[in-house]
């Protein structure tokens, strides 16, 4: 979208109340302005014919047609920015995920205007969303979304393991993502071997949604999915994602990293935040840590990911035709944090290429140790070896010196 460009919003509630004060909200930023609102998904379709929006803000439950079904009718054949608004987003309905894999850029949960908490939070949680929208790359709609919420999917067979390896108890995956990141992490797991490191993640989004993420990814996904608990073991063949409005951290007990839960301000404006997980896993792993940083607006986790970096850990970014929003991953490469800038469909085989070489290393070290202590005890043994020889001609130069008559010795 070209800088200083007005964004067109079209607004679709059947609520007549709630039309009216995301417009008031709307229409009371500089940069945006509400050109229509419609109380159903087919008087949707007409204004969006008539007006072409920038952005759609979209309600899950009306009359006529579920949001869903107009959803992915929408992206199927005229992709369009979409922000859900609905009640149900805020009970934390699997409606909002699966708006998320049918292609909806976010999604905020409906005001609240019979209680007098702060709208000016929530004027500011929804514009910024509806900016992050307005310069959202669409990603392609998966023929099978449409079918997710009814269909469970058979989880996918498990790869031949890369590593050939089943324990690695001190290296860890640390993964942070924002817009769309759901499907991104997604991605990124579902190929997931069971012997691969622990994997910690931030993903922004807010309290009860993480509990229904983790739960989706794990019928999914070959490893284990849970959102993480304060005190748990990181093991293994499991992911452990932050709950909404905590810190996730880790710390080493016992040989082993162990999630810690916190409740302390936003930090980067966000909590969970990236930041705060990476900074942990840089103090704490170190080089035995891969970072991974995805889509997402702002750059919460560019600064965690350079102590990351600095500490010896090796870090890749998703590169930018496959980011939603390509903010998170650009701060992180402009502060010289990435090591590599991978498409997302590669980030799993990559992650694997750096395990790969550091077993590798692992493996050789060993050797290299005996090789060089071979070379180092064969060249003092020939060091010992020319010594002896050259005492011994000395030796027999002595002797033969002392043996030999001088001029005037008596025959």
């Amino acid at each position: 979208m070209p800088i200083n460009k007005t964004i067109k919003v079209i607004v679709v509630d059947d609520s007549a109340l709630v039309r009216c004060v995301l417009a008031e909200i709307i229409n009371a930023e500089p940069d945006m302005t509400v050109v229509a609102m419609a109380e159903d998904p087919y008087a949707a379709r007409e204004a969006i014919r008539t007006h072409n929006p920038d952005v759609i803000t979209l309600d899950v439950e009306m009359p006529r047609m579920d949001g869903l079904d107009f959803l992915e009718k929408l992206m199927r054949l005229r992709p369009t920015p979409v922000v859900m608004v609905s009640t149900l987003t805020e009970q934390g309905s699997a409606a909002a995920l699966h708006a998320l894999e049918l292609g909806a850029v976010d999604f905020v949960a409906k005001p609240k205007v019979d209680v007098a908490r702060g709208m000016a939070e929530y004027a500011i949680e929804l514009t910024q969303k509806i900016r992050t929208a307005s310069t959202a790359r669409l990603q392609p709609l998966r023929t099978s979304a449409a079918s997710t919420a009814t269909v469970a999917p058979s989880k996918p067979e498990a790869p031949p393991s890369i590593l050939k390896r089943a324990s690695y108890p001190d290296k860890l995956i640390a993964v942070g993502a924002s817009t769309g990141g759901t499907e991104a992490i997604k991605e990124f797991l579902l190929p997931m071997p069971l012997d691969g490191p622990g994997i910690v993640i931030t993903q922004h989004m807010p309290e009860g949604f993480t509990r229904m993420f983790a739960e989706r990814l794990n019928k999914d996904c070959i490893i284990s999915v849970s959102e993480a608990k304060h005190g748990d073991r990181i093991e293994a063949g499991h992911a452990y994602i932050a709950p909404g409005n905590r810190h996730l951290t880790i710390r080493r007990s016992a040989g082993a990293y162990v999630c810690e839960l916190s409740d302390g301000p936003p930090v980067s404006r966000h909590k969970p935040s990236v930041d705060v997980l990476f900074d942990s896993v840089a103090k704490v792993a170190g080089k035995n840590a891969i970072g991974v940083i995805m889509t997402g607006m702002g750059r919460d986790g560019a600064d965690g990911m350079l102590r990351m970096h600095q500490a010896g850990a090796y870090t890749f970014a998703q590169d930018e035709d496959t980011c939603v929003v390509f903010g998170m991953p650009k701060e992180a490469i402009a502060a010289g944090a990435v090591h590599e800038v991978v498409p997302i469909g590669r980030m799993l085989r990559k992650v694997w290429s750096s395990l790969r070489r550091w077993l590798d290393m692992g493996e050789a070290l060993p050797l290299i140790l005996v090789e060089g202590i071979l070379v180092f005890g064969g060249v003092i043994a020939f060091a010992a070896w020319q010594l002896r020889d050259v005492r011994r001609a000395r030796e027999a130069a002595e002797r033969a010196k002392r043996d030999t008559p001088t001029p005037g010795d008596a025959p």
